[in-house]
């Protein structure tokens, strides 16, 4: 007979790539994620991860299992939720950063459409500052954004260092003035990037500004100039500038912030595939969610 709760850490190890990490998500041991591992490969008699010293890879066993066990579990969590006392409804207005589009996004939004399909969700996609402005003026109801170290709003769920990024690195060093290519204001990870550069008397223009995130990774996929994100969430294509040849930035938080009028079913639902999907991996994973 399958184990759900072993295909739930087969499935964490699997996205993670690391047996201390899917411990972390799941908040267990790492010998009884590791004991999961080792009693499902018992029950299909195949193996199903191999192990070296770059990480954890599936086997083609492994490969063949996952979509099936990612399937069972969303049955599981369907099933579970028609006799749940009380489910999430109506709608859930909800502001993302630019920062968070790409990346797991997707497939967020795919398993929370799926456990709850009579929730409308409304979604808004814009800069941390704007998203706030609408959250004070009761446009949303629950905003997963950025704020700087010491800011007090919300509460963080994990915390990231920014990086400096381009498609040519050492080619953007030759030039006399560095190139870069920004959000418009009021975007936090804009003023961040100037203060460190000021701080470091380091000349610099901005050569692309863009307000999606699209936009700006496209120009600097073209070699136009430095592009700085989070870390974890640095687009493909892009390389990390070597330590000390740029200034360190100050890292930045992400947080859960919830209106005090949202439903609450709606949001904790929400939050805790947020807190699974993307809590995991990253710098500094923490609790979250104040309301407002």
């Amino acid at each position: 007979m399958i184990d759900l709760v072993h295909l739930r850490s087969f499935i964490a190890i699997a996205q993670v790539g690391s047996f201390t990490l899917a411990s972390q998500k799941l908040g267990l041991r790492q010998s009884t994620v590791s004991q999961h591992l080792q009693r499902l490969e018992a029950t299909f008699g195949h193996r199903l991860l191999d192990r070296d010293t770059h990480g954890v890879q599936l086997t083609a066993n492994g490969e063949a299992l996952l979509p099936y066990a990612k399937q069972m579990l969303l049955l599981e969590r369907q099933t579970s939720a028609l006799f749940a006392d009380e489910q999430p409804r109506g709608t859930l207005r909800l502001g993302i950063s630019e920062d968070l589009v790409s990346g797991q996004l997707p497939a967020l939004l795919q398993d929370f459409i799926a456990d709850y399909p009579t929730v409308e969700l409304n979604l808004t996609v814009s800069l941390s500052r704007d998203l706030t402005d609408m959250q004070d003026k009761g446009e949303l109801d629950l905003v997963f954004a950025k704020r700087r170290l010491g800011d007090r709003r919300g509460e963080p769920i994990l915390r990231e260092p920014l990086v400096w990024l381009a498609a040519d690195p050492e080619a953007v060093m030759a030039r006399p003035i560095l190139p870069l290519i920004v959000f418009p204001p009021p975007s936090l990870t804009r003023t961040l990037l100037m203060e460190a550069l000021e701080r470091a008397g380091r000349p610099w223009r901005i050569v692309c500004s863009c307000q999606s995130l699209s936009g700006l990774t496209a120009a600097a996929r073209a070699g136009m100039g430095v592009l700085v994100q989070p870390r974890s969430l640095a687009p493909s294509g892009l390389r990390e500038f070597p330590p000390s040849v740029l200034p360190a930035m100050e890292d930045v938080e992400f947080i859960l912030v919830a209106s005090a009028s949202a439903d609450r079913n709606t949001v904790a639902a929400f939050t805790r595939l947020i807190r699974d999907r993307v809590g995991v991996g990253l710098s500094r994973p923490m609790e979250a969610l104040r309301h407002v």
